[in-house]
């Protein structure tokens, strides 16, 4: 069965998971984004590469991070960027999601970047879209935040190159992260010969060893030896029931400490995808400490998803 990412040729025409595309097109997009990486440092910082195209920005969850570094990267290869108020839209008025994407359709649009909080909505609308439509998953529900787990792949690539001798530990809430499933898949696609999922049992997923992922409970004894430390963000909007003690209990043992950082190698790199809890699952001094690339990431994230938009664009 023919991936729905690709076209007939196998080339990238939607950015839905990174689950199933395979390493050639991952590494395709790295390394496009690599071209893109100087751009930041010129006068003029924009390519002609999406002129007279137009990009719909659909965020139907909040965002303030990845939808300001999709417009910032759209603006950047010179597409019209539409950024809809869709608390403002026809869909706060009962109008379907793909009634919406239709009349956008209609509106010449070309590209539709989606973040929505139900999983499988940017499928939906990619299934559905008029043929010259492309469709980049910004995020839906806990699925998938494929260009974020890019922007990671870019992150560790620029610091350590080599993929196949990496020890990388993901850590904290993986039951509720779309970041920690695109991460996942794209570290065991790349080689990355071991992935660590750290977290309590109850922020944990069934079928992690199936992924290929080790996995820990005790945060001293997965962190011991690896090269990249992942955080990630409690997710409480997405939590039903109880399934902590504390924000304080949960730091004491899950958050990440200069102490509890010294266990990983002398040349470990810190990342985490944001918004961080500061306290609650990385301490200020770590976040702000010499090993954190998270700033980096951003700078990062803007080459990379002009890398996916101009592939799938072009495709």
């Amino acid at each position: 069965m023919r991936n729905p990412q690709l076209n007939s040729n196998g080339e990238l025409t939607h950015l839905l998971t990174v689950e199933g595309l395979p390493r050639a097109i991952l590494t395709h997009i790295l390394d496009t984004a690599e071209s893109f990486v100087p751009l930041a440092d010129r006068d003029i910082k924009k390519v002609p590469l999406l002129r007279g195209k137009s990009v719909f920005n659909l965020f139907f969850e909040n965002s303030t991070r990845t939808r300001t570094t999709f417009e910032i990267a759209a603006k950047r290869l010179s597409a019209d960027v539409y950024n809809l108020n869709i608390n403002a839209s026809s869909a706060s008025k009962g109008e379907s999601l793909l009634d919406t994407i239709n009349n956008l359709s209609a509106m010449q649009a070309d590209l539709f970047v989606v973040r929505h909080a139900s999983s499988g909505a940017p499928h939906l609308i990619a299934q559905h879209a008029a043929p010259h439509v492309h469709v980049v998953n910004a995020g839906d529900g806990r699925h998938a935040h494929p260009t974020q787990g890019l922007l990671d792949m870019y992150t560790i690539r620029h610091y350590k190159k080599d993929f196949t001798k990496l020890r990388v530990a993901i850590v904290g809430d993986i039951l509720h992260s779309r970041v920690a499933r695109s991460d996942i898949h794209a570290l065991t696609t790349l080689g990355v010969p071991e992935v660590r999922a750290i977290g309590p049992l109850t922020l944990l997923p069934s079928g992690l060893e199936q992924m290929g992922v080790r996995v820990f409970t005790d945060m001293n004894e997965g962190l011991k030896d690896v090269d990249v430390v992942i955080m990630l963000r409690l997710q409480n909007e997405r939590m039903r029931g109880a399934l902590l003690p504390s924000a304080q209990e949960y730091f004491k043992h899950y958050g990440l400490t200069q102490e509890k950082l010294a266990l990983a190698k002398p040349d470990a790199i810190v990342m985490h995808p944001g918004p961080m809890n500061r306290g609650v699952e990385i301490d200020s001094s770590v976040a702000d400490g010499k090993q954190a690339v998270i700033l980096n990431q951003v700078t990062f994230g803007i080459a990379v998803r002009m890398a996916v938009m101009s592939i799938v664009a072009g495709a």
